[in-house]
């Protein structure tokens, strides 16, 4: 078995792109503002509020960003449970990893304005295979 730390350098990992995500966000934003008309907006309007007022390309990363702190906060909740269940095969580990890459890979094709639906059902699938070796290893403690 692993050391826990190895589960967790997965999870360390994708919270470290997520902050990554949202600077390229505000900076595609900010980019993307200069010139152009937001009159319509209210004074402290947030970026959400850009929809139909800048070209719609700029906000790729921004819905990415929202997109990271969606459904990941999943993947932390699973990952905390295995490491604290001592879960931490190879499996586990590899599965984390694999999860967090095909994460980046989303956001990567997200913000290019490509489809995504590869890296969103496979990272989904591996999660769904955390989740279920989770279950397994709490119903062989009980």
């Amino acid at each position: 078995m692993l050391e826990v730390h190895h589960l967790l350098a997965p999870l360390v990992a994708l919270v470290a792109w997520t902050i990554i995500m949202m600077f390229v966000a505000v900076y595609k934003i900010q980019r993307g503002i200069k010139g152009a008309d937001l009159s319509g907006l209210r004074k402290a309007a947030r970026a959400r509020d850009l929809d139909g007022h800048v070209d719609g390309r700029i906000l790729y990363a921004r819905e990415n960003y929202e997109h990271l702190v969606e459904q990941p906060t999943l993947f932390y909740a699973i990952v905390l449970a295995l490491a604290l269940m001592g879960a931490t095969h190879p499996f586990n580990v590899g599965l984390a990893w694999a999860y967090v890459l095909l994460r980046i890979g989303h956001s990567v094709v997200q913000t290019m304005g490509r489809r995504r639906g590869f890296f969103f059902v496979t990272s989904t699938l591996a999660l769904l295979l955390l989740v279920i070796h989770a279950g397994m290893e709490l119903a062989h403690h009980l």
